[in-house]
């Protein structure tokens, strides 16, 4: 780790957090917090994804979308309008939007190649992205003047980093130069974020290896075709085993740096709370 007790992160000129964990569990909270407070640069790789490396990919397929309509199709065609997405920090819709779920086109689903297509365009995405972290860092601090930088993971990393793997050229690098903190969840966590996604399933990404046995269990076990599967109920019955498959995987990144649990999350109002519970947990070491 970049520090080597709590009193070095303490007392640290720049303080370099990485937080990583289950979508749902605080990292943008907390690093909305950190940032409001004026002295943490706030770096989102959901927004890095979106906008540097996903960017025209989503608008392509909102000007899609738009030359089926004859008075949009006669607008774009004489540059009258311009289409783009309004991707935030707080609003990711664009980017879940053009990931989309798999199945009948009638219900909004697409082909399983195509779907397979985008996610492997955010597999490369991501990893870029997150390659992106040490040079955000360097900008952050010599264009801004922020000495903090906290970076807000995808609830994905997991799935295209191996943890396992000392040489893993993404774990590395980040490992190197930021603090890796896992917000940990307990099971009631993990049952309620279930219960927020089966209200409102939304696109994610997926290891292929996962998804592809995902896919196939599903198809024999509900008897739909790809033509005829309902693209909601897929992504909701996918959703708990998505989460039970990251556990683990997350478990290992942690191996990397320091844990704090959700708990912790809901008890820090400060960006001194935060720097005390991370020196804390960096002395007390695992969970």
């Amino acid at each position: 780790m970049i520090y080597q007790s709590g009193a070095d992160y303490l007392n640290a000129a720049n303080k370099r957090v990485l937080l990583f964990g289950m979508s749902g569990l605080g990292k943008t909270h907390l690093s909305n917090m950190l940032r409001d407070q004026g002295r943490w640069f706030h770096y989102s790789v959901d927004y890095r994804i979106g906008t540097r490396y996903m960017g025209e990919y989503i608008a392509d397929n909102f000007k899609r979308e738009a030359m089926k309509v004859p008075l949009l199709r006669e607008l774009l065609m004489t540059d009258s309008v311009y289409i783009a997405s309004n991707i935030t920090f707080d609003n990711l819709a664009p980017l879940s939007t053009y990931l989309g779920k798999p199945g009948d086109p009638s219900k909004g689903g697409l082909p399983f190649g195509e779907y397979m297509m985008r996610q492997a365009q955010h597999a490369e995405a991501e990893v870029s992205a997150m390659l992106d972290t040490a040079r955000f860092m360097k900008r952050a601090e010599e264009i801004y003047g922020y000495q903090d930088f906290v970076c807000d993971t995808s609830g994905s990393i997991c799935e295209v980093v191996d943890p396992a793997n000392p040489d893993d050229p993404v774990m590395r690098q980040l490992s190197d130069t930021l603090l890796l903190v896992w917000i940990k969840g307990s099971d009631a966590h993990t049952a309620e974020l279930i219960k927020r996604f089966d209200r409102a399933p939304k696109p994610m990404y997926y290891q292929p290896r996962f998804l592809h046995a995902a896919w196939e269990e599903y198809r024999a076990s509900h008897s739909v075709t790809e033509e005829n599967c309902d693209p909601d109920h897929f992504v909701r019955w996918t959703y708990a085993r998505a989460l039970a498959h990251r556990q683990p995987r997350y478990a290992e990144m942690a191996n990397w740096g320091v844990t704090i649990t959700a708990e912790d999350v809901s008890s820090v109002k400060s960006a001194a709370d935060f720097d005390q519970l991370i020196a804390r947990r960096i002395d007390r070491g695992a969970l």
